[in-house]
């Protein structure tokens, strides 16, 4: 064994870079596993299924936030409510109205608005799995999405708010704003402080 003189160790320039990170990312008290969002809504114009074109986008995906158009054999899975037109009004459909077994549900939080909701509630019983559920003024609806890969590849769902803008039941067209937390399995929807 050779036991070189003068050789720099390399273990407390290991400790000092490792020192100076851990300062680095807890520095004013920050979390380094804090994830940033925001609940500034978005906004999206969706299609009534019942329009008589074809192609128009009537489902949306609330995690990836974009319309998506049912008709696509590839889009199965992929939405996490299609707006339709029911007895002359315009209503979300889960993908179990479909018959389509997925995690995706609604619920109907009356009389609210966008910025008074906080959480998504925690009891599963209040959400919708295959009923349409109205759309109308003055109401939050939160949406469980359907399952997807998490960080770490955990299995997640993520809740979404949102209310509707704009209902047009006569040209089959719904505009809604909506804020979804981007946080695997978290009921949160405003971020933490």
């Amino acid at each position: 064994m050779h036991n070189v003189p003068n050789a720099p160790s390399r273990w407390p320039r290991a400790v000092a870079l490792a020192s100076a990170l851990l300062i680095a990312l807890t520095a004013c008290g920050d979390d380094p596993f804090a994830y940033d969002w925001s609940d500034a809504p978005d906004t999206v114009l969706v299609y009534s299924l019942s329009r008589p074109e074809l192609n128009l986008p009537s489902g949306f995906n609330f995690l990836q936030g974009r319309p998506i158009r049912v008709e696509d054999l590839s889009s199965t899975g992929e939405w996490d409510a299609v707006v339709d037109t029911r007895d002359g009004e315009i209503v979300l459909l889960p993908p179990g109205a479909f018959g389509i077994v997925t995690t995706a549900r609604i619920t109907t939080l009356e009389g609210m608005q966008l910025e008074d909701v906080r959480s998504a509630p925690s009891d599963t019983t209040v959400y919708v799995e295959a009923d349409p559920v109205p759309v109308r003024s003055g109401n939050v609806y939160v949406v469980k999405t359907n399952r997807s890969s998490g960080s770490f590849g955990s299995s997640c769902v993520y809740y979404a708010k949102l209310e509707a803008v704009d209902i047009d039941a006569d040209a089959g067209r719904l505009t809604f704003r909506y804020v979804t937390n981007p946080i695997c399995n978290s009921l949160d929807l405003v971020p933490p402080d």
